[in-house]
């Protein structure tokens, strides 16, 4: 496991122990359990499903990627979670908001943006992160946006649904992905929150 998909499984636990769970354990399986099968299309492009867990009854996690791209080595990804009861949009964002301010004492490239809609309660937190130990040879930085929902199951429990978009670039493209990230970050976070939110539907 790389140190950036420790960063988002870090995220994860954050969210699980708020809610009293362990942390989320990884699985090289990609199996569909939010019915949402895939494929995405977002900025024109098309994202298949690649990679899944659920680590606890209630929490569900799947990442989509383009063609040719993997888990440890992306420019682009898009993820759902979904924490079926338990969990509030709240409190979700502030256990993410904690873990990012924790690492800002080691990781001088984060910073973090927090923009809530004024008229359905969603919230989206936009950050930065970065790894100078990279695979031991190079240096990424990783911009993510996630835009969280409350979600109801059928049962009428209250969860948390999770939408993100993730994009990297590694070693000598880092500082150009940076300079470039203030002009579009924006538009992306615009469109991110402008996007129908797949029909979630948490199963076994």
């Amino acid at each position: 496991m790389t140190a950036m998909r420790r960063i988002r499984q870090a995220a994860a636990a954050a969210c699980l122990l708020m809610i009293g769970f362990a942390a989320a354990a990884r699985s090289d399986d990609a199996v569909d359990r939010l019915s949402v099968p895939g494929p995405l299309s977002f900025d024109a492009k098309t994202y298949r499903l690649s990679w899944s867990s659920h680590p606890t009854a209630n929490y569900y996690k799947q990442e989509y990627l383009p063609a040719g791209e993997t888990s440890e080595h992306y420019q682009s990804m898009l993820l759902l979670d979904a924490i079926a009861q338990g969990a509030t949009v709240e409190a979700v964002v502030s256990a993410l908001v904690d873990r990012l301010r924790l690492r800002k004492s080691t990781d001088p490239i984060v910073n973090f943006a927090i923009f809530k809609s004024p008229t359905n309660g969603e919230v989206i937190v936009d950050f930065v992160l970065s790894d100078y130990t990279y695979n031991k040879a190079g240096s990424l930085v990783e911009w993510n946006a996630y835009r969280y929902a409350a979600l109801k199951d059928q049962g009428g429990h209250s969860g948390v649904l999770m939408f993100g978009l993730s994009r990297r670039a590694y070693g000598d493209d880092a500082t150009e992905f940076l300079r470039r990230l203030k002009a579009v970050r924006p538009a992306e976070t615009d469109a991110l929150a402008k996007y129908t939110l797949p029909a979630v539907r948490p199963h076994e």
